[in-house]
């Protein structure tokens, strides 16, 4: 299907590998030009690689560092000619009991998972308005709909730019103008971050990984991990021409794990 965005252009977060890259590989099959930002430089020219072979006719650009910073902000959207797509994406805070985090932990995570997202929608949603066109996704988590415990930190940072969202993306100024703005919230997904959780649980429990593997996925209705690239697909119709009248939404998806009616 031809989402009819062929040619815009999208900043996309975190995009080196996992869901980012899911998203970026999405988009630029759709024919987006695309800018893409990642801690590790080596990383991030290895898949804009990639996406470069995989989609010949579309530009990738690259700003390397922390999106957490002022300073990698303005150069990721001073390398994008103009912002038509956003996708927000920062890793998630570490898990833990919440009586260990200190301030430093919780303005780390409110920084890269709620500030950061708030910054770069307020520096680029405006320009979208006017010309008549603008898509901003948020990855956020399945923790904002059925909370962690031991991702506290997460469970916060993330609901506060749930709660965020709720109340722009329904502002006339923005919805009328054909500017949306929504999250997807994944459950477990088959990246780097599963395998890093499955092997401390291996780690601390003296199990082997696949165990734990196996168990997990019995506890998803889907009886799998989901992949970065349906995760991708449903990202780039989030910001197709046909998505226009879909904003203010939490998109689950986590194979049927969360229980719940709504």
């Amino acid at each position: 299907m031809d989402y009819d965005i062929a040619g815009r252009w999208a900043v996309v977060c975190a995009a080196s590998r996992g869901l980012g890259y899911g998203c970026a590989e999405a988009l630029a099959a759709q024919g987006v030009n695309l800018v893409i930002n990642a801690r590790t430089p080596e990383a991030l020219e290895t898949a804009a690689e990639a996406l470069r072979r995989s989609a010949p006719g579309v530009e990738v650009r690259t700003v390397p560092g922390d999106i957490g910073t002022g300073e990698v902000q303005g150069e990721l959207l001073e390398a994008c000619p103009q912002v038509d797509i956003l996708v927000n994406n920062a890793g998630g805070p570490p898990a833990g009991d919440f009586r260990d985090w200190g301030s430093e932990a919780w303005s780390s995570a409110l920084r890269q998972n709620m500030l950061t997202p708030v910054e770069l929608i307020k520096a680029t949603v405006d320009s979208m308005a006017e010309r008549g066109f603008g898509r901003i996704v948020n990855i956020t988590s399945s923790s904002v709909k059925a909370p962690i415990a031991a991702l506290g930190l997460s469970n916060g940072a993330r609901s506060g730019l749930t709660g965020f969202v709720a109340g722009i993306a329904r502002q006339p100024r923005l919805a009328s103008r054909n500017v949306t703005i929504n999250n997807l919230l994944p459950g477990s997904f088959a990246t780097r971050r599963l395998t890093d959780s499955l092997e401390a649980g291996s780690r601390d429990s003296g199990r082997d990984v696949e165990e734990l593997a196996r168990e997990a996925r019995q506890e998803i209705p889907a009886g799998r991990f989901g992949t970065p690239e349906e995760f991708g697909a449903a990202c780039a119709f989030l910001c197709s021409a046909q998505a226009g009248y879909v904003t203010g939404q939490n998109l689950l998806i986590d194979g049927g794990a969360y229980p719940g009616t709504f």
